[in-house]
Protein backbone atom coordinates (compact mmCIF):
# COMPACT_ATOMS: atom_id res chain seq x y z
CA UNK A 1 0.00 0.00 0.00
CA UNK A 2 1.24 3.50 -0.72
CA UNK A 3 3.13 4.93 2.22
CA UNK A 4 0.94 8.01 2.52
CA UNK A 5 -2.35 6.12 2.51
CA UNK A 6 -1.02 3.34 4.71
CA UNK A 7 -0.21 5.62 7.61
CA UNK A 8 -3.78 5.56 8.92
CA UNK A 9 -3.28 1.86 9.65
CA UNK A 10 -1.45 3.08 12.76
CA UNK A 11 -4.94 3.37 14.23
CA UNK A 12 -5.52 -0.36 13.79
CA UNK A 13 -4.77 -3.06 16.37
CA UNK A 14 -1.60 -5.01 16.90
CA UNK A 15 -2.29 -8.73 16.59
CA UNK A 16 -1.49 -10.49 19.86
CA UNK A 17 -1.81 -14.04 21.10
CA UNK A 18 -5.10 -14.34 23.01
CA UNK A 19 -5.08 -14.98 26.77
CA UNK A 20 -5.92 -18.42 28.12
CA UNK A 21 -9.16 -17.06 29.59
CA UNK A 22 -11.14 -14.75 27.29
CA UNK A 23 -13.29 -11.99 28.73
CA UNK A 24 -15.26 -9.46 26.71
CA UNK A 25 -16.02 -6.30 28.63
CA UNK A 26 -19.00 -4.07 27.96
CA UNK A 27 -16.78 -1.41 26.40
CA UNK A 28 -14.57 -3.72 24.36
CA UNK A 29 -14.53 -4.85 20.75
CA UNK A 30 -12.34 -7.82 19.88
CA UNK A 31 -11.14 -8.47 16.34
CA UNK A 32 -9.61 -11.83 15.44
CA UNK A 33 -7.38 -12.43 12.43
CA UNK A 34 -7.00 -15.97 11.09
CA UNK A 35 -5.52 -17.75 8.10
CA UNK A 36 -7.97 -19.77 6.03
CA UNK A 37 -5.27 -22.19 4.90
CA UNK A 38 -5.69 -25.31 7.01
CA UNK A 39 -4.74 -28.94 6.64
CA UNK A 40 -7.34 -31.43 5.42
CA UNK A 41 -7.61 -32.79 8.98
CA UNK A 42 -8.26 -29.31 10.40
CA UNK A 43 -10.90 -28.59 7.76
CA UNK A 44 -12.63 -31.84 8.66
CA UNK A 45 -12.68 -30.97 12.37
CA UNK A 46 -14.18 -27.55 11.64
CA UNK A 47 -16.67 -29.07 9.20
CA UNK A 48 -18.20 -31.10 12.03
CA UNK A 49 -19.08 -27.89 13.90
CA UNK A 50 -21.36 -26.68 11.08
CA UNK A 51 -25.09 -27.06 10.63
CA UNK A 52 -26.67 -28.66 7.56
CA UNK A 53 -27.53 -25.30 5.98
CA UNK A 54 -23.94 -24.11 6.34
CA UNK A 55 -22.69 -27.27 4.68
CA UNK A 56 -25.14 -26.71 1.83
CA UNK A 57 -23.82 -23.20 1.39
CA UNK A 58 -20.28 -24.55 1.26
CA UNK A 59 -21.25 -26.97 -1.50
CA UNK A 60 -22.44 -24.12 -3.68
CA UNK A 61 -18.86 -23.02 -4.23
CA UNK A 62 -17.46 -24.31 -7.49
CA UNK A 63 -13.86 -24.77 -6.40
CA UNK A 64 -12.70 -26.96 -3.54
CA UNK A 65 -10.42 -24.26 -2.12
CA UNK A 66 -13.35 -21.85 -1.86
CA UNK A 67 -15.49 -24.53 -0.20
CA UNK A 68 -12.77 -25.23 2.32
CA UNK A 69 -12.23 -21.55 3.07
CA UNK A 70 -15.95 -21.12 3.73
CA UNK A 71 -15.92 -24.11 6.08
CA UNK A 72 -12.87 -22.78 7.93
CA UNK A 73 -14.33 -19.28 8.27
CA UNK A 74 -17.66 -20.54 9.62
CA UNK A 75 -16.03 -23.15 11.81
CA UNK A 76 -13.65 -20.63 13.33
CA UNK A 77 -16.52 -18.21 13.89
CA UNK A 78 -18.35 -20.90 15.86
CA UNK A 79 -15.20 -21.82 17.75
CA UNK A 80 -14.40 -18.22 18.71
CA UNK A 81 -17.97 -17.46 19.80
CA UNK A 82 -18.02 -20.72 21.74
CA UNK A 83 -14.92 -19.62 23.66
CA UNK A 84 -16.67 -16.46 24.85
CA UNK A 85 -19.94 -18.19 25.68
CA UNK A 86 -18.43 -21.39 27.10
CA UNK A 87 -20.49 -23.35 24.59
CA UNK A 88 -19.58 -26.12 22.18
CA UNK A 89 -19.29 -24.67 18.64
CA UNK A 90 -21.82 -27.07 17.11
CA UNK A 91 -24.44 -26.09 19.69
CA UNK A 92 -24.62 -22.47 18.58
CA UNK A 93 -27.68 -21.46 16.56
CA UNK A 94 -27.82 -18.49 14.22
CA UNK A 95 -30.71 -16.34 13.06
CA UNK A 96 -30.64 -13.74 10.31
CA UNK A 97 -31.93 -10.21 9.99
CA UNK A 98 -34.14 -8.89 7.22
CA UNK A 99 -31.13 -8.25 5.02
CA UNK A 100 -29.15 -11.31 6.06
CA UNK A 101 -27.02 -10.11 8.98
CA UNK A 102 -26.29 -13.10 11.24
CA UNK A 103 -26.90 -13.07 15.00
CA UNK A 104 -26.95 -15.66 17.74
CA UNK A 105 -30.30 -17.25 18.49
CA UNK A 106 -30.80 -17.04 22.25
CA UNK A 107 -33.60 -17.24 24.78
CA UNK A 108 -34.85 -13.98 26.35
CA UNK A 109 -32.46 -12.88 29.07
CA UNK A 110 -29.74 -15.27 27.95
CA UNK A 111 -26.20 -13.90 27.63
CA UNK A 112 -25.26 -13.09 24.04
CA UNK A 113 -22.76 -11.13 22.01
CA UNK A 114 -22.78 -9.36 18.66
CA UNK A 115 -20.42 -10.39 15.91
CA UNK A 116 -19.55 -10.03 12.27
CA UNK A 117 -17.08 -11.72 9.94
CA UNK A 118 -15.42 -11.19 6.59
CA UNK A 119 -13.04 -13.35 4.61
CA UNK A 120 -11.11 -12.78 1.41
CA UNK A 121 -8.40 -14.72 -0.39
CA UNK A 122 -6.47 -16.43 2.45
CA UNK A 123 -7.51 -14.40 5.50
CA UNK A 124 -10.55 -13.96 7.73
CA UNK A 125 -11.45 -11.29 10.28
CA UNK A 126 -14.00 -11.72 13.08
CA UNK A 127 -15.39 -8.85 15.17
CA UNK A 128 -17.00 -9.58 18.54
CA UNK A 129 -18.68 -7.16 20.95
CA UNK A 130 -21.17 -7.01 23.77
CA UNK A 131 -24.05 -4.55 23.79
CA UNK A 132 -23.28 -2.84 20.47
CA UNK A 133 -23.52 -3.68 16.78
CA UNK A 134 -20.39 -4.26 14.71
CA UNK A 135 -19.55 -4.68 11.05
CA UNK A 136 -16.26 -5.70 9.48
CA UNK A 137 -14.99 -5.97 5.93
CA UNK A 138 -11.81 -7.44 4.48
CA UNK A 139 -10.79 -7.29 0.83
CA UNK A 140 -7.84 -8.72 -1.04
CA UNK A 141 -6.54 -5.94 -3.27
CA UNK A 142 -6.96 -6.89 -6.94
CA UNK A 143 -6.16 -4.39 -9.65
CA UNK A 144 -8.90 -5.49 -12.06
CA UNK A 145 -11.63 -4.77 -9.50
CA UNK A 146 -10.55 -1.17 -8.88
CA UNK A 147 -12.41 -0.04 -11.96
CA UNK A 148 -13.71 3.49 -12.70
CA UNK A 149 -17.10 2.06 -13.67
CA UNK A 150 -17.43 0.30 -10.31
CA UNK A 151 -16.45 3.48 -8.48
CA UNK A 152 -19.02 5.51 -10.42
CA UNK A 153 -21.72 2.99 -9.56
CA UNK A 154 -21.04 2.61 -5.84
CA UNK A 155 -19.17 5.73 -4.65
CA UNK A 156 -20.59 9.19 -4.03
CA UNK A 157 -19.58 12.07 -6.33
CA UNK A 158 -17.35 13.51 -3.59
CA UNK A 159 -15.62 10.15 -3.04
CA UNK A 160 -15.06 9.73 -6.78
CA UNK A 161 -13.58 13.22 -6.98
CA UNK A 162 -11.21 12.49 -4.09
CA UNK A 163 -10.23 9.13 -5.57
CA UNK A 164 -9.42 10.61 -8.98
CA UNK A 165 -7.45 13.42 -7.36
CA UNK A 166 -4.97 10.95 -5.84
CA UNK A 167 -1.75 9.91 -7.60
CA UNK A 168 -2.32 7.05 -10.03
CA UNK A 169 -0.04 4.71 -8.11
CA UNK A 170 -2.22 4.83 -4.97
CA UNK A 171 -5.69 4.93 -6.54
CA UNK A 172 -6.06 1.15 -6.49
CA UNK A 173 -5.37 0.94 -2.75
CA UNK A 174 -7.59 3.95 -2.10
CA UNK A 175 -10.44 2.25 -3.97
CA UNK A 176 -10.32 -0.73 -1.60
CA UNK A 177 -9.92 1.49 1.47
CA UNK A 178 -13.13 3.29 0.50
CA UNK A 179 -14.86 0.01 -0.31
CA UNK A 180 -14.07 -1.71 3.00
CA UNK A 181 -15.14 1.31 5.05
CA UNK A 182 -18.45 1.50 3.24
CA UNK A 183 -19.04 -2.27 3.44
CA UNK A 184 -18.22 -2.31 7.17
CA UNK A 185 -20.83 0.40 7.74
CA UNK A 186 -23.69 -1.32 5.91
CA UNK A 187 -22.81 -4.61 7.62
CA UNK A 188 -22.90 -2.96 11.04
CA UNK A 189 -26.29 -1.36 10.40
CA UNK A 190 -27.67 -4.67 9.13
CA UNK A 191 -29.08 -2.97 6.04
CA UNK A 192 -26.71 -4.61 3.59
CA UNK A 193 -26.98 -3.47 0.00
CA UNK A 194 -30.54 -2.28 0.64
CA UNK A 195 -28.65 0.90 1.55
CA UNK A 196 -26.89 1.84 -1.71
CA UNK A 197 -23.19 2.48 -1.24
CA UNK A 198 -23.44 5.83 -3.01
CA UNK A 199 -26.03 7.12 -0.49
CA UNK A 200 -23.43 7.73 2.21
CA UNK A 201 -19.83 8.91 2.39
CA UNK A 202 -16.72 8.03 4.35
CA UNK A 203 -13.48 9.96 4.71
CA UNK A 204 -10.06 9.12 3.34
CA UNK A 205 -7.57 11.38 5.12
CA UNK A 206 -4.09 9.94 5.75
CA UNK A 207 -2.98 9.62 9.39
CA UNK A 208 -6.39 10.63 10.74
CA UNK A 209 -9.28 8.55 12.13
CA UNK A 210 -12.05 7.69 9.67
CA UNK A 211 -15.13 9.88 9.68
CA UNK A 212 -18.60 8.96 8.44
CA UNK A 213 -19.33 12.13 6.49
CA UNK A 214 -22.97 11.46 5.63
CA UNK A 215 -25.48 8.64 5.93
CA UNK A 216 -28.46 8.65 3.58
CA UNK A 217 -29.30 12.24 4.48
CA UNK A 218 -29.54 11.47 8.21
CA UNK A 219 -26.96 13.62 10.01
CA UNK A 220 -27.75 12.03 13.39
CA UNK A 221 -26.76 8.65 11.99
CA UNK A 222 -23.23 9.89 11.30
CA UNK A 223 -22.70 10.35 15.06
CA UNK A 224 -24.06 6.92 15.97
CA UNK A 225 -21.23 4.99 14.35
CA UNK A 226 -17.45 5.01 14.47
CA UNK A 227 -15.11 3.59 11.83
CA UNK A 228 -11.68 2.06 12.36
CA UNK A 229 -9.07 1.04 9.77
CA UNK A 230 -7.48 -2.36 10.30
CA UNK A 231 -4.00 -3.43 9.22
CA UNK A 232 -4.96 -6.96 8.21
CA UNK A 233 -1.80 -7.70 6.25
CA UNK A 234 0.15 -6.90 3.11
CA UNK A 235 -2.11 -6.85 0.06
CA UNK A 236 -5.33 -6.43 2.05
CA UNK A 237 -7.60 -3.55 3.02
CA UNK A 238 -9.91 -3.82 6.02
CA UNK A 239 -12.18 -1.70 8.18
CA UNK A 240 -14.33 -2.03 11.29
CA UNK A 241 -17.56 -0.15 12.06
CA UNK A 242 -18.83 -0.03 15.64
CA UNK A 243 -21.97 1.40 17.20
CA UNK A 244 -20.98 4.24 19.53
CA UNK A 245 -17.61 5.76 20.33
CA UNK A 246 -16.81 4.74 23.92
CA UNK A 247 -15.14 1.41 23.16
CA UNK A 248 -11.68 -0.15 23.21
CA UNK A 249 -10.23 -2.34 20.50
CA UNK A 250 -8.21 -5.51 21.04
CA UNK A 251 -6.73 -7.56 18.21
CA UNK A 252 -6.11 -11.30 18.55
CA UNK A 253 -4.23 -13.59 16.19
CA UNK A 254 -5.88 -17.00 15.88
CA UNK A 255 -3.59 -20.03 15.93
CA UNK A 256 -4.82 -23.55 15.28
CA UNK A 257 -3.96 -25.88 18.14
CA UNK A 258 -5.10 -29.46 17.96
CA UNK A 259 -4.70 -32.13 20.57
CA UNK A 260 -3.59 -35.63 19.67
CA UNK A 261 -7.21 -36.70 20.05
CA UNK A 262 -8.19 -34.27 17.30
CA UNK A 263 -10.09 -31.81 19.49
CA UNK A 264 -9.86 -28.13 18.64
CA UNK A 265 -8.23 -26.27 21.52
Amino acid sequence: MGEQLGRDELFGPSWCSPPDSLTLGQGEVHVWRASLNCTAAQVEILKHTLMTEELRRAERYRFQKDREHFIVARGLLRTILGCYLNTEPHQLRFCYGTHGKPALEVEPGEDTISFNLSHSHELALFAVSRGREVGIDLEYIQAHLADDRIAERFFSPREIELLRGLPKDVQREAFFIFWTRKEAFIKATGEGLSLPLNRFEVSLVPAKPIVLLSANGDHQETFRWSLQPLAAGSGYAAALCVEGHDWRLKGWQWAEWYSEAGALL
